[in-house]
């Protein structure tokens, strides 16, 4: 299996397994608020999901809809989903219980229990494990529905990458993606030095800022008192902005060329610049944080549980940060990963190649640490990160971005249009609730 490919599309499960939980089974004397085709929507569901979106909102500190307004809502939502459910239905959308099973130990495993435990504790809110893994079924089938009705509706051409380009390029204001010269003058603060002395260092730079101000000559100063490069007028070299000090950027950012800078403060002291130059490149650049890892990845079986996966990769782990053994010589003996042979090394990788639980922990550690052992739907593994680095995307990369970019744009226009079209045609009986 390739680790880095999406081997199943598991639904998206955020929320709390209980967000799941609360919408329960009808009871006896419960009754039907609408029915969509031939699909009854129930008062208790729908008030089961009032009051779990109510509770949402106030642990967010949002505002919460009034009760009416939001029991419309949420009915609405219901017949929505009903009317695609029967869509996905008829076209022959299928989930198999092997997709259910994996989120369903997703959720388990989101909230740090096992399946049995989650059983349990659905059972005490009064749901049992079959229906909630029709709610997780249901969840898929919607998800391959929008997979295969939205994103088939949205074309990005090769000319509407262009143009999303050549507008990105024209109205280009970040600061670190020109390139610039810049010169400076640096007055040295020395590494120990007292609050009150690099005060006294702070009055001399503004003095000097004022005797440039009313019209001395820069490159004159440079020579006569910066404690820094004084070859070519302090110049510090045309490059992309990004590859200076962050402060020096923005500090000249609103500066034409021939501006001078007030005083920016560094490790090395007091600076003033001077913008000497600063161009638009002519072809748009991204740059991204690419991450080089490595892991070992254990495949629970009959023979070998997740639990025993876990508690072997912790083993690991203490033996590595004890020096008894590397990390790449562990992977190399016990990783069931095809990076195993190289230490379990997984080379460089750019944000998004991985699966999100993997990609959560290892963004989260620092270079050279070891991460508690985490279980995606691979398996168990325990990652090292080696090293990162900031780099240019080339640009047949850069054009993926883009299209991926303007993917995202439309979706939401996309679905919202097959949304109301699903709903149209959808025959929706409301009731009014059974009098006494």
């Amino acid at each position: 299996m390739n680790f880095r490919t999406w081997a199943v599309a598991l639904v998206c499960l955020s929320a709390p397994w209980l967000a799941l939980a609360q919408a329960k089974t009808a009871q006896a004397a419960d009754f039907i608020v609408a029915v969509v085709n031939s699909d009854p929507i129930t008062n208790s569901e729908v008030r089961a999901e009032v009051q779990r979106v109510t509770k949402q909102l106030e642990q967010a500190r949002q505002p919460v809809p009034a009760p009416e307004e939001l029991r419309k809502r949420v009915l609405e939502r219901f017949i929505n989903d009903r009317a695609q459910l029967q869509v996905a239905r008829d076209i022959g959308i299928r989930v198999d219980d092997a997709s259910i099973d994996l989120a369903e130990q997703a959720v388990a495993r989101q909230n740090q229990v096992d399946v049995a435990e989650l059983h349990t504790r659905l059972a005490k809110d009064g749901m049992d494990p079959e229906a909630f893994r029709r709610q997780l079924r249901d969840q898929q089938m919607l998800s391959r529905l929008h997979e295969r009705e939205i994103e088939s509706r949205i074309r990005i051409s090769e000319q509407d990458i262009d143009r999303y380009l050549q507008d990105q390029q024209a109205n280009n204001t970040d600061p670190f993606s020109k390139e610039i010269n810049l010169a400076q003058i640096l007055i040295a603060v020395p590494e120990k030095a007292s609050a009150e002395q690099a005060s006294k260092i702070f009055l001399q730079a503004q003095k000097l800022l004022e005797r440039i101000l009313n019209g001395e000559n820069f490159e004159r100063l440079v020579t006569e008192v910066s404690a820094a490069d004084r070859t070519k007028g302090g110049q510090l070299g045309l490059r992309r902005a990004d590859r200076y000090p962050p402060s020096f950027v923005l500090a000249t950012a609103k500066l034409d060329v021939g501006a001078v800078s007030d005083i920016v403060r560094s490790g090395a002291g007091f600076h003033i610049l001077k913008v000497i130059e600063k161009r638009t490149p002519e072809v748009l650049t991204k740059t991204v944080v690419q991450t080089r890892a490595r892991h070992i990845l254990l495949r629970p079986t009959a023979q070998l549980t997740q639990a025993a996966a876990l508690a072997q990769l912790a083993d690991f782990r203490k033996r590595i940060l004890a020096g008894r053994a590397t990390f790449q010589s562990l992977a190399r003996e016990y990783s069931q990963d095809g990076s195993a042979p190289e230490g379990g090394d997984l080379g460089w990788a750019q944000p998004g190649m991985f699966v999100p639980e993997f990609e959560a922990t290892m963004d989260r550690l620092a270079e050279d640490e070891i991460s508690n052992p985490i279980v995606s739907r691979f398996g168990v593994h325990l990652i090292q990160v080696v090293e990162r680095r900031r780099v240019d995307l080339t640009p047949r990369e850069l054009r993926e971005w883009v299209r991926n970019q303007l993917r995202a744009q439309r979706y939401e226009e996309a679905f919202t249009t097959w949304a109301q079209d699903i709903r149209a045609r959808a025959f929706v009986d409301m009731r009014e609730a059974p009098t006494p």
